[in-house]
């Protein structure tokens, strides 16, 4: 399959143009950009195809390698229809902006700028966390993360009496950690299905 030269040097400039265009600022140059990214993207299917050949129409005499590919026609196709849409919506964007700031550049976002600019470590969510956090209480685990919760004492039978404290009230370590599990003891359920 040969090449043909004059479409890969038009492709090329097309794309080179396009490129420069589309890192403007402006919404009209960046249009522009696309429109033209999409005619050299036009141009590199067409050039794929090879050399135009005979219409794909079934014939006993011609031979198979005579006849044109039509599927970089189907290709471009698409390509124009995809170009077509994306250039209406851009219209329609640089017609909103025009509408609403009376002009076509893209500002810098000040909210953009400050959170780039914010370092990524945060004191608060990178801090150490403490052993017990939470507002219930934990029956074998202290404020400090070790051992039981407060030293009410224990019986001679060394059963746990500790208490610990729940809100404003004292509650035995057993029952703060029964009130942990499902079923608790030490709520009876009402017979609506609620506890009390």
């Amino acid at each position: 399959m040969s090449v043909n030269l004059t479409l890969l040097t038009v492709m090329g400039a097309l794309y080179a143009c396009g490129i420069y265009l589309i890192l403007e600022r402006s919404l009209t140059r960046v249009l522009l950009g696309l429109m033209l990214l999409a005619n050299a993207t036009n141009l590199l299917i067409l050039t794929t195809g090879g050399y135009a050949g005979l219409a794909p129409m079934f014939s006993k005499d011609t031979d198979p390698r005579d006849y044109n590919d039509p599927l970089p026609q189907a290709l471009i196709l698409t390509s124009i229809v995809i170009s077509f849409a994306v250039t209406a919506f851009m219209l329609g964007i640089i017609y909103r902006t025009w509408v609403l700031a009376r002009q076509d550049e893209i500002q810098d976002d000040a909210e953009d700028r400050r959170v780039a600019e914010t370092p990524s470590f945060d004191a608060e969510d990178d801090s150490v966390i403490p052993a017990e956090t939470s507002e219930f209480p934990l029956a074998m685990i202290g404020s400090d993360g070790a051992g039981i919760s407060d030293t009410a004492g224990h019986t001679a039978a060394g059963t746990n009496t500790a208490t610990v404290m729940a809100g404003d009230r004292p509650v035995m370590a057993e029952d703060a950690a029964a009130e942990e599990q499902p079923g608790s003891r030490n709520v009876a359920p009402r017979p609506e299905g609620g506890g009390q």
